[in-house]
């Protein structure tokens, strides 16, 4: 079952639909509310390798749903030290808990200050609200 629309306030965001859970030097990484209303079931996840290097602004991996495949933008720059598992397996679970059970890749922050590039929650609305 896809999960209720919402965006949690404590997370940052980038204009593509992309979010950053940050403690101290890692964040979590995954797609919000958004982009699985917009992209549908999703039905396959192509992470990076864990030890790969992810860069603000660029692809880091695919998700594939019953409508299209979309490139995931990183929000933030650094090295992958874990895949989630579970969404590889079932990449669904990403539409039913999206900022929960539903992330992507955890990080190691090779630029903590990047995060001053992303979005408050206000400033996300503002997207959603031109999209």
């Amino acid at each position: 079952m896809a999960a209720s629309e919402s965006y949690p306030e404590d997370l940052l965001y980038n204009a593509e639909h992309d979010w950053a859970r940050i403690d101290g030097d890692e964040a979590l990484l995954g797609i919000t509310w958004y982009a699985t209303d917009s992209l549908g079931e999703l039905v396959h996840f192509e992470p990076p390798a864990v030890g790969a290097a992810v860069t603000r602004g660029s692809s880091y991996g695919e998700v594939e749903s019953v409508k299209a495949v979309s490139e995931l933008i990183a929000p933030l720059s650094g090295e992958v030290l874990e895949v989630n598992a579970t969404v590889v397996g079932a990449p669904e679970t990403v539409n039913e808990d999206p900022y929960g059970q539903g992330w992507l890749i955890r990080i190691r922050l090779s630029d903590p200050a990047e995060r001053e590039q992303l979005l408050a929650i206000d400033a996300y609305r503002a997207v959603l609200a031109d999209a």
